[in-house]
């Protein structure tokens, strides 16, 4: 299932995104929070790695592409 992000979720950038969500889950990590803050820190851990994973997913179709393209200019300098 493919969610659109938010406006907030789209702006953020891989690194931020990792970086927000390693502190979720330190914090999550650390306890004492009641269970609400809980629930919304997990919620928000969710949220961040959904944008981690879009980008992730990007990246890997772009050098995919670009392994592709690789592939195929040897061919077509034989085709010449």
């Amino acid at each position: 299932m493919t969610t659109t992000p938010t406006p907030g979720e789209a702006a953020l950038g891989y690194e931020q995104a990792r970086d927000e969500l390693i502190e979720v889950v330190r914090k999550l990590e650390a306890g004492g929070t009641t269970l609400e803050d809980s629930l919304a820190l997990w919620e928000r851990g969710e949220e961040l790695a959904k944008v981690c994973r879009r980008w992730l997913d990007g990246a890997r179709a772009r050098l995919d592409a670009a392994l592709a393209e690789e592939a195929r200019e040897p061919e077509e300098a034989g085709e010449a």
